[in-house]
């Protein structure tokens, strides 16, 4: 057991594409996380049940009808849930570790660290793109006020009534 432990051999791209964007915040669904604790899904709802004031809003939540139609209609692989009579918990990065305290076995605890770290990765990802982002346009508009002045040069130089002519020819 101790070596099934320390040899948790889930690949990164497994968990990212089980985080989902629902509500604006970064979730995976309770089916996913049972299956990467390896317990069954309904043994994960009895345990936050039993442990609710642990699980804020921004911890967990349960999606409403419409959100699990569409969670189901967007991607293939949760056609399970879309049979089921309940809705699936979701939880966010916290609501992952606090899960695995509550669960409380040793692979739970792995896996939260494990699945923790995908977020976090996830996050600075996210962060670089938009640190890049903001570079870019920041450089937009300095560039932007240059070629403006070019612009307005060449307007000037198009407008026959604000050019100065000189006179031709010898005074």
């Amino acid at each position: 057991m101790a070596k099934e432990l320390n040899a948790i051999a889930i690949p990164e791209e497994s968990i990212i594409n089980t985080i989902f964007l629902i509500r604006g915040k970064k979730v995976m669904i309770d089916a996913d996380l049972s299956a990467l604790y390896g317990i069954e899904t309904r043994t994960l709802k009895q345990a936050v049940n039993r442990n609710k004031e642990r699980f804020p809003e921004d911890f967990m939540f349960e999606l409403t009808k419409k959100e699990k139609k569409e969670l189901v209609e967007q991607n293939e692989r949760l056609i399970n849930i879309k049979f089921s009579p309940s809705n699936p918990y979701v939880f966010t990065e916290h609501g992952v570790v606090m899960l695995a305290s509550v669960l409380n076995t040793p692979m739970a605890v792995k896996m939260s660290i494990h699945v923790t770290r995908v977020f976090v990765g996830l996050r600075e990802m996210i962060q670089s793109h938009k640190d890049l982002l903001g570079k870019l346009n920041e450089m937009e508009e300095k560039y932007d006020h240059q070629f403006r002045v070019v612009f307005d040069a060449i307007k000037e130089l198009m407008d026959p009534e604000k050019q100065e002519r000189k006179p031709v020819g010898f005074n």
